[in-house]
């Protein structure tokens, strides 16, 4: 199992993938910006609803028959939980899946679907984690690693390759980055086949650990991560990826939590793929980031789909307010007859629709013969909204917050 990293081995992992994978062929995606060719690299349509069962696979592939005979043993919050399971499953062999016991019931049950035993375990990832490795040595198992692992690396580099074969001319390929084992693949197989293919790395500004690596030039450990992208939100890269990324990958800027929700509404909205936080980060950054995007063509790598769906209206919610479709005023006004009725004037005479008001008498910020309403209402975009407070400032009223 001591290999090295090479992309005869990242063809090798192609072919022993093909029984379990399913296709998930370039989506163009104009809606995401339009001075550039972006394409979707759609891996939530993924079995498990995620890249990780690509780099899970082929480890356990290459496990000796005696490795096998043990089984294997991996920690996760999720999606490499579900990889895992499902590749021992295809594989026939036993999986113990260490998950911290706060974990989504949807993703526990999802991975216990796929034949494996849960160890839920009191804490964080970090508990999970060094659970799995004391399991490891007393039951003699394999671990199969997240991302710090040549033979998980190569599998996940597999995207590059396909995304090469159905766009030869890609100039830029965009990966989310938590642990960077992905991005290490994609990067690694990219540069090998074309030098001048742009990879960059995608990480969540409230957990940027590759980002903060690569600034100081040694591999950091975050105190705390807090982000909706728990799929990439990650303390601490690899000690291989750190050293892959360092090498292979142009570029990992952060995004913020309102630009990936951003990013999920629009593949919601206009090409209709649910992807989880984690997977929506790639698209955030073409939307959002300061990348030379400009004329190129470009790959957004989507890791996966495996939304919490009882978060799913939040991030909708959030995202429609960074796009200016969801806005919310406080207005000071008279608190006089017809007050009211003006400013319902005002906004439907100029398109929004109001979805709820709230009167408000007792506020001891404003005058006291003045009350607030709050109105909330459904807007095209941020200069629809501009619009509408030109208008009411216009004919004398006072706004006091934007939301």
């Amino acid at each position: 199992m001591d290999r090295e990293l090479t992309l005869n081995e990242i063809y090798r992992a192609t072919h022993a993938l093909k029984p379990i994978l399913r296709p998930t062929h370039l989506v163009a995606a104009p809606a995401v910006r339009n001075d550039c060719e972006v394409y979707i690299k759609p891996e939530n349509l993924q079995v498990t609803g995620s890249f990780k069962v690509r780099g899970a696979s082929y480890m356990i592939s290459q496990l000796s028959d005696e490795e096998k005979a043990r089984g294997v043993i991996a920690s996760s919050a999720g999606n490499h939980a579900q990889g895992v399971a499902l590749a021992a499953q295809a594989a026939g062999i036993k999986s113990i899946i260490c998950l911290p016991a706060g974990a989504p019931i949807s993703k526990v049950e999802a991975t216990r679907s796929y034949g494996a035993e849960i160890c839920l375990v009191p804490g964080v990832y970090d508990d999970a984690y060094h659970k799995a490795l004391e399991l490891r040595d007393e039951k003699q198992m394999t671990f199969v690693h997240p991302f710090d692992n040549p033979l998980v690396i190569a599998g996940q580099g597999t995207i590059a390759l396909e995304i090469l074969d159905e766009l030869p001319e890609v100039d830029s390929i965009i990966v989310p980055v938590g642990g960077g084992g992905l991005i290490s693949g994609i990067a690694y197989a990219a540069k090998q086949i074309n030098p001048r293919i742009k990879v960059y790395g995608v990480q969540a500004a409230g957990a940027p650990s590759m980002v903060k690596s690569l600034e100081t030039g040694r591999i950091e450990h975050l105190d705390g991560v807090s982000t909706i992208a728990d799929g990439i939100a990650v303390k601490q890269p690899g000690d291989l990826t750190y050293q892959l990324c360092c090498r292979y990958v142009d570029k990992i800027i952060t995004v913020t939590d309102d630009e990936v929700c951003a990013a999920i509404l629009l593949l919601l909205e206009k090409h209709k793929l649910i992807a989880e936080g984690a997977g929506a980060v790639s698209v955030a950054a073409a939307m959002f980031g300061n990348l030379p995007l400009e004329g190129k063509k470009v790959a957004c790598v989507v890791s996966g789909g495996n939304v919490d769906v009882t978060f799913l209206n939040r991030f909708i919610n959030r995202g429609l307010q960074k796009n200016g479709r969801q806005c919310t005023l406080s207005v000071e006004l008279p608190d006089s007859p017809g007050q009211l009725l003006e400013v319902s004037k005002i906004i439907a005479d100029l398109g929004a629709n109001v979805t709820a008001l709230l009167h408000e008498r007792t506020n001891t910020n404003i005058d006291v013969k003045a009350c607030v309403l709050r109105i909330s209402m459904e807007t095209r975009d941020r200069a629809h909204i501009d619009t509408i407070i030109k208008a009411l400032e216009s004919q004398g009223f006072k706004i006091k917050d934007v939301q």
